[in-house]
């Protein structure tokens, strides 16, 4: 029978959209559903704002290096309301931009919610569209652990909803998002507590790096509760009382203007209804595929973070790009998700590629060997304080001095790593590191100095 469609994509996010465009371009018809904007939790609420609130943070400190050249130092306020409102007038800004895009590349799109009737068939609001494949592409949610008031806390998709910058704020978890929230709203003059339940903050990235990242944090005023997790959350007048338990030396409880949870995010599939699809689904609740993307079902795909692949959205691209090339463009492609490079919009900025010690370790034992260089930048050189950059290289040295990976802590970081990430999966060497004329005065020539 004829479909609406030859591509429905649901979702459009980072990885959807991608997707649908380079489908388009292959001469397919295609249509998007989304019930939000276009640009999903990157746009309209993860990388971006997150990126946009780090900026607004590091230019107290920029300030403060200032006053070492020479600047007089003057008196200026942080205006939290202003700075919601610019940061939504561009956000608006990227929706419209995403929403041309789709219509120049002659995508259809279709707002409302999506869900299955069958395999080709699915119902968006009150619209039934058919399609001869559909593409998964709706992402991960925010998620609450299941405590007594969780209600009262917010998650980072209510953070710019909040009328002002609270005076103090309480963050559960030392995943990515809560550590960049917690060392940008330090530095805008919020007092931030974190508690986590481990040792540390980051706990799948490198060791060395997460402990520089926790003490600089440490350093320039968020307090880390480790071990430790929250019990119960009340509404205390114009505030929250939270009650801990675990390793609470310092306090049992804590009194906050605001709390925010930052536990794993989930595959965002509710009310999908992928049982009339013959979806199958992980163990921990993700859409199972294969390397092509394809789910239990042959018309049907997932991209992105819905499934168990790197949550990051180039990931989320590069999936809906090779799907878009192998379903319509006729030569099948793989996303390569070997070496990727994460970055962190914390304070310190950092970034990471490649394996930590850790996997290397647990791959090639005392093969293994790191080099390590903490310095300060020279931007900071007029100044006092402690500001250092730390940079860590992981090498096999039974592969040819094989690099496999590169860890930074500091400015620049992730432009830096950035670059290298092109090197590490042409096979860079310890040797071409060390060949390398870098550019002097810089960060980067340190990791050729090792």
């Amino acid at each position: 029978m004829p479909f609406d469609f030859d591509l429905l994509v649901i979702g459009a996010g980072s990885g959807g959209l991608a997707a649908a465009e380079r489908a388009a371009t292959y001469g397919a018809k295609v249509a998007i559903a989304e019930h939000a904007k276009p640009g999903g939790a990157c746009v309209n609420y993860g990388c971006i704002p997150e990126k946009l609130l780090d900026f607004a943070a590091s230019f107290k400190r920029l300030n403060q290096v200032a006053t070492s050249y020479g600047w007089q130092a003057s008196e200026s306020t942080f205006d939290w309301s202003h700075f919601v409102a610019a940061k939504e007038h561009h956000i608006e800004h990227l929706n419209e931009l995403h929403a041309k895009h789709l219509k120049d590349a002659g995508v259809q799109f279709i707002h409302g919610h999506a869900h299955f009737l069958d395999a080709h068939t699915v119902e968006v609001d009150n619209t039934v569209v058919t399609a001869e494949k559909v593409l998964i592409a709706v992402g991960a949610k925010p998620s609450k652990p299941d405590i007594p008031g969780v209600e009262h806390s917010i998650t980072w998709h209510e953070l710019y909803r909040l009328p002002t910058l609270p005076r103090s704020l309480a963050i559960f978890g030392g995943d990515p998002i809560g550590v960049k929230i917690s060392g940008s709203m330090n530095a805008l003059g919020c007092h931030v507590t974190q508690i986590i339940a481990e040792d540390r903050i980051l706990s799948a990235l490198d060791g060395e790096i997460a402990e520089v990242i926790q003490e600089t944090l440490t350093q320039q005023g968020v307090k880390l509760v480790t071990q430790t997790r929250v019990k119960q959350i009340e509404k205390n007048g114009d505030g929250y009382h939270l009650e801990l338990a675990g390793d609470t030396s310092s306090f049992a409880s804590l009194e906050v203007d605001a709390v925010l949870m930052d536990a794993p995010r989930q595959p965002n599939l509710d009310n999908l209804t992928l049982s009339k699809a013959g979806i199958q689904l992980t163990a921990s609740g993700a859409i199972r595929v294969d390397e092509f993307s394809r789910t239990s079902h042959t018309n049907i795909f997932a991209i992105g973070d819905c499934t168990e692949r790197i949550p990051l959205t180039p990931s989320a691209i590069a999936q809906g790009r090779a799907f878009a090339d192998t379903e319509f463009g006729v030569h099948p492609q793989k996303a390569s998700l070997s070496y990727v490079p994460i970055s962190l919009a914390s304070h310190p900025e950092a970034a990471t590629v490649g394996q930590s010690e850790a996997e290397a370790r647990g791959r090639f034992g005392e093969a293994v060997h790191c080099y390590r260089s903490r310095f300060r930048p020279l931007l900071y050189c007029l100044m006092g304080g402690e500001e250092r950059t730390f940079v860590k290289v992981v090498v096999n040295t039974q592969d040819s001095d094989r690099v496999l990976g590169i860890h930074m802590v500091g400015t620049g970081a992730v432009e830096i790593i950035q670059s290298l990430a092109v090197a590490l999966r042409l096979g860079l060497t310890k040797s071409d590191l060390d060949r390398a004329i870098g550019i002097h005065p810089s960060s980067g020539e340190e990791i050729f100095s090792l």
